[in-house]
């Protein structure tokens, strides 16, 4: 039976929250004409008018954070202690719009040459499709959506059905914004329409953040199409704890790394390695911090940690727990001390798992939940291979005082970004990346503009 609307279910109860009509052919259609009507202008016009209105969404979308924050924690379950994304939207948005002029003027060539004027310019692609995750829904758009704006493109949104709401935020933004009429759209649209869309060539760059099936099948909906892709996708990122650490700063920041968000973070720390002289105090400093968060409705401002975005999303962390403790793990928290989880919802505990190896799937596959497991080494070679002993690679940490020895460490690593003493973060000035199963591109920093652009040569001569 072919899909009809995008639904989203609260996890809060299970309860259906939002339901929308995906778009007919006819639209879609009209949308794509629009885009590119809108596109061929927007291309021309200055950039310090594309930048102001470019800032002038922002500031619109920033302006409904008190109505956004609830609404992300019905959606997708992120308590509303916490505020919501906008400081790192403004941050993204505001450095990508400063950059923009640097990032996209010309080159000239290397070597003059007289009575030669040789250089390179850099052109919008022209339609770029951005198909965003509910995990962060602001966050990850903005990526994509403020840089490919300022490099001259339309840009058409197409959200996760789980928060589908954040679209039509983004496009009330872009409304108020002014932004011409076509520039910037927010479609509903099925898996198939998107395929569609991809197979057909009638976009120029699809940027997508999700998990690795849903790249490889963004792949191959787009074969053939020569439509260019950026693609973050599955993480299993490490963090190493070496024996100069300061211990009582890496259990506080890798806890928060981990659980944060229930763990439901691109770049959250799912495997930890402790040295061997810190390995004790961080176990029980770890489980003791673990202990003290309060799993309920993220509706309520004393909730620290909220049900995962499905029901099936907890199952999966379940069943990851469960095998590591077949297998010989430790599990240091009592679910009992969690009243919310029930074991059949999306409500569920966190834990901390030791006696770990890597013939569990808790250490090798990705958990995208309040998980996290812990193993003891000796030095750093043993923790350089069991970091690299992953199909992904997005970011590692390394906690340490020694900054020589973390950028050693950090040239073995097979990761896109490297941290020391800090994670599950993004800067916008280094460009965010990731290697193997992790994906393909980067978004941020001037090198997100080489991918929103195509270079276009002159080589013009006087006679």
């Amino acid at each position: 039976m072919a899909e009809t609307d995008i639904v989203c279910t609260s996890p809060i109860d299970g309860r259906e929250l939002v339901r929308r009509p995906i778009m007919s052919e006819a639209a879609i259609g009209a949308a794509l004409s629009a885009a590119r009507e809108a596109q061929g202008k927007w291309r021309h016009v200055p950039l310090a008018e594309r930048a102001a209105k470019v800032l002038a969404m922002l500031d619109a979308l920033v302006a409904m954070n008190q109505e956004v924050v609830p609404e992300i924690a019905q959606q997708m379950g992120r308590p509303v202690r916490y505020g919501g994304e906008f400081r790192g939207v403004e941050e993204r948005a505001r450095y990508m719009v400063r950059i923009a002029e640097e990032s996209l003027k010309d080159i000239p060539a290397a070597d003059p040459k007289d009575g030669f004027r040789r250089m390179i310019k850099r052109e919008p692609v022209g339609l770029v499709l951005v198909v965003a995750p509910w995990n962060y829904p602001y966050l990850t758009a903005i990526n994509t959506i403020a840089p490919a704006l300022m490099a001259g493109n339309a840009v058409l949104l197409k959200h996760a059905s789980q928060t589908i709401l954040a679209g039509e935020r983004f496009q009330m933004a872009a409304d108020r914004a002014g932004l011409p009429k076509g520039l910037f759209q927010n479609l509903v649209l099925s898996h198939d329409q998107t395929s569609r869309i991809l197979g057909e060539g009638l976009v120029d760059h699809c940027n997508f953040t999700g998990s690795v099936s849903g790249g490889k099948a963004i792949e191959r909906a787009a074969a053939g199409s020569f439509t260019s892709l950026g693609l973050e996708l599955g993480g299993k990122d490490p963090a190493y704890v070496r024996a100069d650490a300061n211990i009582e700063n890496a259990i506080e920041n890798l806890v928060d790394g981990a659980f944060f968000n229930s763990g439901q973070c691109c770049c959250g720390i799912e495997r930890i390695y402790v040295h061997e002289s810190h390995y004790d105090r961080f176990v029980e400093g770890a489980v003791g911090l673990v202990n003290k968060y309060v799993l309920g409705n993220p509706l309520d401002e004393a909730t620290t940690l909220g049900p995962m975005a499905h029901k099936r999303f907890a199952d999966l962390v379940r069943q990851q727990n469960a095998e590591a403790v077949a297998k010989g793990a430790k599990a240091h928290i009592d679910a009992k001390r969690f009243a919310a989880d029930v074991g059949n919802t999306a409500y569920l505990a966190p834990q901390v798992l030791t006696n770990v190896d890597h013939s569990m799937s808790v250490m090798r596959e990705e958990s995208f939940g309040p998980t996290v497991g812990i193993m003891k080494v000796k030095n750093d070679e043993e923790a350089i291979r069991l970091m690299n002993d992953s199909p992904y690679g997005l970011s590692a940490a390394i906690w340490t005082s020694d900054i020589e020895a973390a950028e050693a460490i950090g040239d073995k690593l097979e990761t896109g970004t490297v941290f020391m003493n800090r994670c599950d973060y993004l800067d916008p000035a280094l460009a965010w990346t990731g290697v193997k199963d992790t994906g393909r591109g980067a978004s941020l920093s001037k090198l997100a503009y080489e991918s929103l652009t195509r270079p276009k040569s002159f080589h013009l001569r006087q006679i």
